[in-house]
């Protein structure tokens, strides 16, 4: 036994030696390696988005104009808070609309807007351009709306809502003049009964909006929904001559990625 342990003797010194040397790589690759990313996660939030007004492609019917909007929400402890922004909308006479998205920033912060987005419609070619601002990519995408179509502002009548499920109040408010454009006004107010959204109580929205017919638009829109805040959109600096066809090209420098096709197109 003594024997078989003596010749073992330098295969245990071997082993040992293999080991002290692959240890300190061993360590090196552990202590070099990698940590994993760490992820950190909160709940709750919102990520709604607010609806702008409505541009149909109506011909004969050119405007341009500079849109304010302000989206305010209130806060728990009886204030509110607000966004604002102002972006240039543009139709000429063919129905093709030029719009630019500016991002909504906090209502008299240092923050400044900026514009990130570029969209143009043509209703004769049914073309759709998304041209993102940062990227200098315009997207070609299908546009269905053509001028034969008709456009009217959404409104009810008064009276009960299906179902039992409230009640809906409509008023003529009138004529006015915004911007030198003749408008009519319109107020809905709508009242739900407890239970019908997830209201414990009863909720009421209401909607104004005064709406030119020789345009098309609303010029000043007013919204307060008890699930969405206050919105409100003013149309300003209002011109109804025909505008500069420069709008309606793609901007200089822009690629441009049909979607339809799959084609790809340098400008």
């Amino acid at each position: 036994m003594r024997v078989l342990s003596l010749r073992l003797l330098p295969l245990i010194v071997l082993v040992t030696l293999i080991v002290l040397a692959v240890a300190p790589f061993v360590l090196a690759q552990s202590e070099n390696k990698p940590e994993p990313p760490v992820v950190h996660s909160q709940d709750g939030g919102t990520s709604g988005r607010m609806e702008s007004i409505f541009i149909p492609p109506l011909t004969g019917a050119p405007f341009s104009m500079m849109l304010v909007t302000e989206w305010s929400r209130p806060l728990g402890n009886g204030g509110s808070f607000t966004l604002v922004n102002k972006r240039r909308i543009v139709r000429d006479g063919r129905g093709r609309i030029y719009q630019e998205r500016w991002l909504l920033v906090p209502k008299g912060s240092k923050i400044e807007s900026r514009m990130d987005v570029i969209q143009i419609t043509d209703p004769k070619e049914h073309t759709w351009l998304n041209c993102g601002v940062d990227e200098k990519v315009c997207e070609v995408r299908p546009y269905g709306l053509v001028p034969e179509m008709v456009y009217k502002p959404g409104m009810g009548t008064t009276g009960p809502l299906p179902d039992g499920q409230g009640f809906r109040q409509h008023d003529d408010l009138g004529l006015s003049n915004s911007n030198g454009v003749d408008t009519v006004g319109y107020r809905e107010t709508v009242t739900l009964n407890p239970g019908v959204l997830g209201n414990d109580l009863p909720m009421v929205s209401t909607r104004e909006f005064w709406y030119s017919a020789k345009l098309g638009i609303n010029l000043i829109s007013k919204v307060d929904d008890p699930t969405s805040g206050k919105q409100f959109f003013s149309a300003t600096e209002l011109t109804t001559s025909e505008p500069d066809p420069r709008y309606f090209v793609v901007p200089e420098g822009y690629r441009v990625v049909d979607r339809r096709k799959g084609e790809e197109k340098p400008n």
